[in-house]
């Protein structure tokens, strides 16, 4: 029966992702009202153990691919505005918003304090699922910005909560140490386990693909559990893992990331419901009118104050800060602490948890809603490109490749219009880059010096199962400094392709030189009486490349930004 009850959720949860796509509606905001419905209509779910159980692996699998998906080249160039946010600009929101509890509500001084270190970070998980669902592509690299601070912000929240809840039971555990030992011990452990990992899955050949993901699961528990032993934060050692992870090149990427991709919403779905399901209807709408005025306080007050104050110095648009501020929505992590505190701490004068469950809800219709609205009104919309761009994901899963080339001077595609190209094979223009600036790669658009042209086309060129294995050299890989005609290859394994890491295309060559950084591209081929081995080779030996588009102007292939 209780199989049958999870494969119906599941079923509606879909349904409710197709509701959310169509209507706007902030998709794990409906989850949270299936649990509430089924909690409504009979079952009763109270176990706050199992609850703060799986909350937890659910934050450990979302701050991990939360890392995983960020696309590092994106993010680099807004990556101190969303550190300080994410540190700073979390501190300064839980502190703002604990004084309102104390002096407006009335509550205690540190259970105050505790409830705006609870919901001080904002929620990965809400906001990249509306900027994806409903593709805001945001100007001023703003997606990305908000994707690494609402990604990285959890672990100051966590050990924000864990320093006013020690407070609060009057531990003697000295508040300095507890801070250094979480953020520092965090760091640290995250990039070792993430360079061993790396290494790890340069060396290794599994016999199936499935088991890359097997292995990634276990690097993750090791990690998380390594440093919470010794007194780090672990969402912040998987976040540092994810990251590290995500954006290298290694065996079986692509089914990590189609796996990942499931289970993590999976666990989205099932978090949320249990956190609905967790909630008493009664309970709640007692705990409505404190959660209605926290949230309308940080919303209008503490959010904003935060992100002006503390952004001015990067002198953004006004526009922008105007969006920051907007998308700053509270959700499964600050439920989760609430559910850690209510279990470490039995005498509350207010009931935590109902109150940050209304908060989060109330966060995510309200400031998911009005987020698409807010960047139309504020001009923040840029239509000619997809925010998918700053995931990872989307290259790794996507069935369209991508392929960009610049317009050198004197090439002869100069004047040439958009209609009048002849694309072997079957590409079209995705777009073009002039000047800092995307054109819409309309039919009577002509071609100038120094445009990058982006093309489009299948990513999969046989689907006899031939495919191209794609990956980059990475620091002290055993192939470098030495010659491709040196290399021990497997017999159906041939280089097509080197390009080096000033974006130089080489055709290969037996005395082509492999140095750290290059990216390499093999072809898979199979062998015949009729086609032996040294004909292939033969035929990767090209002195000159041929008169194509693709040669004479360095089409290279990598993602397109």
């Amino acid at each position: 029966m209780n199989y049958l009850i999870i494969g119906i959720i599941l079923i509606l949860a879909l349904f409710a992702i197709r509701l959310s796509n169509k209507h706007g509606i902030p998709a794990l905001l409906l989850f949270i009202v299936l649990g509430m419905v089924f909690g409504a209509i009979g079952f009763e779910f109270n176990d706050f153990e199992f609850a703060d159980s799986f909350a937890t692996v659910a934050l450990m699998v979302i701050m991990f691919y939360g890392g995983f998906g960020t696309n590092w080249k994106m993010a680099k160039p807004v990556a101190k505005e969303a550190i300080v946010l994410s540190s700073l600009g979390v501190v300064a929101t839980a502190l703002i918003t604990g004084l309102f509890c104390h002096y407006v509500l009335n509550f205690g001084l540190i259970e105050g304090m505790l409830i705006g270190s609870i919901v001080g970070s904002t929620d990965y998980a809400s906001v990249s699922n509306i900027l994806r669902s409903k593709n805001l592509n945001l100007k001023y690299n703003t997606a990305s910005l908000l994707e690494l601070e609402s990604g990285s912000n959890d672990p100051t929240a966590y050990t924000m909560t864990m320093v006013f809840l020690s407070v609060l039971m009057g531990s003697a555990v000295s508040i300095p140490v507890l801070i250094l030992s979480q953020v520092a011990l965090g760091l640290l452990m995250g990039f070792v386990f993430a360079y061993v990992s790396g290494k790890l899955f340069n060396k290794l050949l599994f016999g199936a693909d499935g088991l890359y993901a097997v292995f990634m699961a276990a690097i993750m528990l090791i990690t998380y559990a390594s440093t919470d032993i010794v007194g780090g934060n672990g969402y912040l050692a998987l976040y540092i893992l994810g990251i590290y992870l995500g954006n290298m090149e290694f065996r079986g990427k692509r089914d990590i990331v189609f796996f990942y991709d499931g289970f993590t919403e999976i666990m989205q779905i099932g978090l949320f419901f249990i956190l609905g399901l967790l909630s008493n209807l009664t309970d709640f709408l007692k705990a409505f009118p404190i959660a209605l005025a926290i949230m309308l306080f940080m919303t209008i007050i503490a959010r904003p104050l935060t992100v002006y104050g503390l952004m001015l110095p990067f002198r953004p648009k006004r526009n922008q800060l105007n969006m920051i501020s907007l998308a700053g929505i509270r959700g499964a992590a600050a439920i989760a602490f609430a559910i850690m505190a209510v279990n470490s701490y039995e005498f509350f004068t207010v009931d935590i948890y109902h109150i940050v469950f209304g908060i989060c809800v109330l966060s995510s219709l309200v400031q998911g809603s009005l987020m698409p609205v807010g960047a139309k009104k504020w001009d923040m919309l840029d239509p000619n490109d997809t925010v998918l761009k700053t995931f990872n994901y989307y290259q790794n899963k996507a069935e369209i490749g991508f392929l960009e080339t610049r317009i050198h001077p004197n090439s002869y595609l100069i004047g040439s219009k958009v209609k009048d190209l002849n694309l072997t094979f079957d590409f079209i223009v995705a777009k073009i880059e002039r000047n800092g600036k995307t054109i819409v790669p309309r039919g009577h658009i002509t071609i100038e010096e120094n445009d990058l042209v982006v093309l489009g086309g299948e990513k999969h060129f046989d689907l006899s199962g031939h495919d191209l294995i794609e990956f980059t050299i990475p620091k002290g890989h055993q192939w470098i400094g030495k010659y491709i005609k040196d290399l021990e290859l497997p017999p159906d394994r041939l280089i097509i392709i080197v390009q080096r890491k000033d974006s130089e295309i080489v055709v290969p060559i037996g005395d082509t030189l492999i140095t750290e950084g290059d990216q390499v591209i093999m072809i898979k081929v199979e062998h015949s009486l009729e086609f032996p081995r040294e004909e292939v080779e033969k035929s990767a030996e090209i002195k000159e490349p041929t008169e194509t588009m693709e040669t004479k102007e360095s089409i290279e292939p990598k993602e397109s930004n």
